[in-house]
């Protein structure tokens, strides 16, 4: 730091020396950022375009003006200050011309009478009478006003003698004159360009007004057109505007026509589609009615087949003649398990199987399942595995076991050496249960479709009856009920895994507590396969059915068990021996479709209202061959328990067997 004459300090850099830096170097810290340019376009890009050429308009015009106004301003200043000083050169030459005899004998008080006879004079605020050597011979100011800003102008005196000069008078004239000026010129001058602004925004704002219209009509037009209304504008406005006016109104004139050629195509397409699926549905309703008609015309005599090979046996010894009986049963069995699949695709088509929630052991599925399935197993020389666990899940118990049925007994139609393990570990909140085989397994191609329906992928390959390619399917129609789906990994000579994820559930506290299930469903798909015959000795069975040779089937096959049987061919038959019989009987077995459009369950109801009819302590059974959807539905909705023909007289006896047990509450009886 260097002093400066005054004492003051400054930087030994010059403060302006930063501007002169060479391009290319750093700016110094703490210097403000640059700003960019494209904020600036960003800002007017927000604007419209009336509010653009209302600013473009009166930006340029209001820097005329006040650039006008400035030089006209600066000039009518300079000549009032200009003025000024002409009347006070003026003054003091007056002064000058009369000072002269004073100055020549140094007259002070002449000098001084001058001086105040000066400033008498309008604006004159000081009146100084300098010798030729400088001094003040004489010094007049104003008293009586207040003193402001002034303008000094000194004039020589002229010598009398050989000097050059006698003296000067200096003149000090007030400039509140300029001062009033200047604030009388600001005030116009804003008035005026207040005015100005105003008729330039007004002229501004219509001529933006009309030229932006058209454009801002369009805008809203396009709007219309984007939403898919038609739209049209009228040709106006300057040549350009109308240009692009003809040009939208060509568009939108060719985007109208495409989109009334594509309503039409999607119209056409749309009914097109509507009566294919109409045929499909007329079709399905046919195939459906087909199935049904076909699955009930053919139970109908297997039915009384299957009863007809059980009273043969009865009593038979002959060797020959019951091997040909058991094949009899053999066939009898392989259409059964085709016409259960189709029974089964039915109940899912009309609905009637929805999953009933319940927290239940794992393990009590497994049990089943291995009592069903090993003795098949132990028959073709496989092993089956079925692994214990500890695990409870919430599912639906008995879809869950048919799920499982169906996945073993696949596994165990297609495998020749090994056996099948059935297993479940906890995966998450959840459980994995998974099915294994070691069989021929499934090519890569045909495991996409192996869960559709009526696939097959090589029945000659399958060890057994052949199926309908109906078994996977079902498994994952009922996968899907149960929220869950079965997923396949196989190897071709090597096996195959099905697996799918259950919910898991947490086991009660209390030991040998019952599992917590959801609401009584509806009567189950099928019963399973009885362990051992039962007896019906001492119970009085009705039995009702409009076939003849399925009446004398069910007397024969009831009546070897030791039951009294009593048959009835319509409602009439019946209520006739509910008329005659001295108490009701203990089960009534019902078909359900009879004579005349009339059917079992309303003929069970014509009975319980009868006056020696049954009562709540006589059981009822549906054997039915009917597989329509709304005769499922029907029978869904009675509760009353059913079985689907052709049924098997074991079965049937041990079904007879669990109604009566379940309404005494004694267990079933085994021969």
């Amino acid at each position: 730091m260097s002093a400066a004459p005054g004492g003051s300090t400054r930087a030994s850099s010059a403060p302006g020396r930063a501007a002169w830096r060479r391009p290319g170097r750093a700016a110094p810290a703490g210097a403000p950022a640059p700003r960019r340019r494209g904020g600036r376009w960003l800002s007017l890009a927000r604007l419209s375009l009336g509010q653009q050429m209302l600013l473009l308009a009166v930006l340029p015009a209001t820097l005329a003006m006040m650039g006008a106004i400035g030089v006209l301003m600066r000039q009518y200043l300079d000549g009032m200050t200009d003025l000024v000083r002409a009347n006070a050169q003026a003054v003091g030459l007056q002064l000058a011309t009369a000072a002269q005899a004073p100055l020549a004998q140094t007259d002070r008080r002449a000098l001084l009478r001058l001086a105040h006879s000066g400033i008498s004079q309008p604006h004159v605020q000081q009146v100084q009478v300098w010798s030729d050597d400088g001094e003040i011979l004489a010094n007049a100011e104003t008293q009586d006003r207040v003193r402001g800003e002034g303008l000094r102008v000194v004039v020589p005196v002229p010598a009398a003698d050989a000097r050059p000069l006698a003296g000067q008078v200096m003149v000090e004239m007030g400039l509140d004159a300029v001062a009033s000026a200047r604030r009388t010129v600001w005030l116009n001058v804003l008035l005026a360009l207040g005015a100005s602004l105003l008729g330039v925004i007004l002229a501004a704002g219509w001529a933006a007004r009309r030229i932006s219209a058209p454009i801002r009509r369009l805008a809203r037009a396009v709007d219309r057109l984007g939403a898919g209304e038609e739209a049209h504008v009228q040709i106006e406005g300057a040549a350009e505007v109308r240009r692009l006016q003809h040009g939208f109104n060509a568009t939108a004139h060719a985007l109208a026509e495409g989109r009334r050629l594509l309503q039409s195509r999607i119209e056409t397409a749309t009914a097109e589609l509507a009566r294919k699926n109409a045929q499909l549905e007329v079709a399905s309703q046919a195939k459906t009615r087909l199935l049904a008609a076909a699955s009930h015309d053919l139970r109908q005599p297997l039915h009384a087949l299957t009863l007809f090979a059980d009273g043969l046996a009865n009593g038979e010894t002959d060797a020959g003649k019951l091997q040909r009986i058991a094949h009899i049963r053999e066939c009898v069995e392989s259409l059964d398990r085709l016409f259960l699949e189709l029974l089964n695709l039915s109940q899912l088509d009309a609905g009637v199987l929805q999953p009933q929630w319940a927290d239940f052991p794992l393990d009590s599925v497994f049990d089943e399942i291995s009592r069903n399935f090993r003795p098949v197993a132990e028959q073709q020389e496989l092993r089956l595995v079925v692994r214990k666990t500890e695990l409870w899940v919430r599912c639906d118990q008995v879809m869950l076991t048919r799920v499982l049925s169906n996945l073993v007994s696949n596994s165990l139609r297609h495998t020749v050496h090994g056996g099948v393990l059935v297993a479940a570990r906890r995966r998450g909140r959840g459980v994995r249960v998974e099915v294994w085989d070691t069989g021929i397994g499934i090519a890569p191609e045909h495991q996409p479709r192996v869960f559709e329906e009526f696939y097959q992928v090589d029945p000659q390959q399958s060890r057994g009856t052949r199926g309908m390619g109906l078994g996977l399917a079902t498994v994952q129609r009922l996968a899907r009920l149960l929220n869950t789906r079965a997923e396949l990994h196989s190897v071709p000579g090597q096996g195959t895994r099905v697996r799918m994820l259950v919910r898991a559930a947490h086991p009660p506290a209390q030991a040998g507590a019952r599992p917590v299930r959801g609401p009584a469903r509806p009567p189950p798909l099928a019963l399973a396969p009885p362990v051992g015959d039962v007896r019906l000795d001492g119970l009085r069975i009705l039995v009702i059915d409009d076939e003849a040779g399925i009446l004398e089937g069910l007397q024969v096959a009831l009546g070897a068990s030791g039951a009294t049987v009593l048959a009835a061919q319509c409602r009439d038959e019946a209520l006739a021996l509910a008329d005659a019989w001295a108490a009701p009987p203990d089960v009534v077995v019902s078909d359900l479709l009879l004579r005349a459009g009339d059917n079992g369950l309303a003929v069970l109801a014509a009975l319980r209202q009868h006056p020696r009819g049954i009562g709540a302590g006589t059981a009822c059974l549906l054997v039915t061959g009917e597989t329509q959807p709304e005769r499922l539905r029907e029978v869904a909705a009675a509760g009353v328990a059913v079985l689907y023909k052709p049924v098997s007289p074991r079965l049937l006896r041990q079904a007879i067997q669990a109604q009566v047990a379940a309404r005494s509450g004694q267990p079933a009886r085994e021969a």
